[in-house]
């Protein structure tokens, strides 16, 4: 399973490393430390997180802005595979997206619960390119 480090969670989250940081050291999301003393977070555990944080209403900081409106860097916290089709859900800080896709692009992306990625939306569509 992939793991985060805290500037990547803040990334992830869209907040500042300090905010991300504080919620660690509170115990909002639980970290573990690498061999090189590095705090990460579960994919799994950073997923759970972010789409709790968007239903609470947020981060506490203001959201950042970008002239790439269309692409959302965030977590996969949903994979709901059928025969043919899938839905992949992301949270992207207070964006949730879903996009609609075959299960083969899930499998050949390799697409799992709690993995970076980035949900790009073109008009009514939503394409997913793994990170």
């Amino acid at each position: 399973m992939q793991s985060y480090t805290i500037g990547q969670a803040a990334r992830l989250l869209g907040v500042s490393p300090d905010t991300a940081r504080r919620w660690a050291d509170a115990g909002r999301v639980a970290t573990h430390r690498d061999e090189g003393g590095r705090r990460l977070i579960e994919g799994r555990d950073l997923a759970a997180f972010s789409v709790a944080l968007a239903k609470a209403g947020g981060a506490e900081e203001e959201t950042s802005y970008t002239s790439v409106r269309n692409a959302f860097p965030g977590i996969v916290t949903a994979i709901k595979l059928g025969d043919v089709a899938a839905q992949v859900e992301i949270q992207a800080g207070p964006h949730r997206l879903v996009s609609l896709l075959t299960r083969e692009a899930v499998e050949e992306l390799g697409l799992e619960v709690g993995m970076e990625a980035t949900a790009r939306v073109k008009s009514t569509n939503v394409h997913i390119d793994r990170v």
